[in-house]
């Protein structure tokens, strides 16, 4: 594997015109400070580069398709240098036109976070991997949408269900919310009472979580 690597860097860099101090020259000149003793190495096998060496590698040696040139596979595979410029300039065109941009401008699309924001125990959402999703039919004051967890606001939210939030620092007595206690989130019902603050469940076999510092639990937002 080491040598398959080194291999295909020296094929690349001679394909380039470059010589080994030129191409460690261009990797320095990126943030990468490396000497053509270490770049030998590597051609030789007897080293690998870092993710980010081999990264900034690619970059120097103006490689698009990493995964067709070291492994085989890709769109360009098999293409020459005239082949690949034309692909390349035909994914642009597809780019440019809107036609297939992940979140189209001519419906609605919404964030989708994939760390589920749960109805029982919870996980922590903020900032959390996301997706677009179309938002054809959510209601138009919805900022984002959050997959349910677990089965504590039964019968009204269900587990894998997707919820709609609108995004607010607060929400009233009463409401639904999307909460973070505690490094958990929470979908829940806001108890605000001269008792305290609690965090209500709708399903009868969860039991209240009570907030003893309400200035501690943060809102994401009401669900709609």
């Amino acid at each position: 594997m080491y040598d398959d690597i080194g291999a295909k860097i020296a094929a690349l860099r001679r394909q380039a015109g470059l010589s080994q101090k030129e191409l460690a020259q261009r990797l320095t000149e990126l943030g990468e400070p490396l000497s053509d003793k270490a770049l030998s190495k590597w051609e030789k096998g007897a080293t690998l580069p870092s993710a980010r060496q081999f990264l900034l590698t690619c970059r120097a040696l103006e490689v698009s398709d990493v995964s067709g040139e070291f492994m085989g596979a890709g769109p360009a595979h098999g293409l020459d240098a005239a082949g690949r410029r034309k692909l390349y300039e035909y994914a642009d065109l597809l780019r440019r036109s809107g036609l297939y941009d992940l979140r189209p401008e001519r419906g609605r699309a919404i964030r989708l976070y994939t760390l589920a924001a749960s109805a029982g125990p919870g996980q922590f959402l903020d900032d959390g991997d996301f997706t677009w999703m179309d938002a054809q039919d959510a209601p138009r004051q919805a900022d984002f949408a959050v997959r349910v967890a677990g089965d504590s606001m039964e019968p009204r939210y269900h587990d894998g269900q997707v919820v709609y939030v609108k995004a607010s620092p607060t929400v009233e007595d009463g409401e639904i919310g999307l909460f973070s206690w505690q490094g958990s989130g929470y979908i829940k019902r806001l108890h605000d009472r001269p008792d305290g603050v609690r965090l209500h469940s709708l399903n009868p076999a969860y039991e209240d979580i009570r907030i003893p510092d309400p200035a501690q639990l943060r809102v994401f937002g009401r669900v709609l």
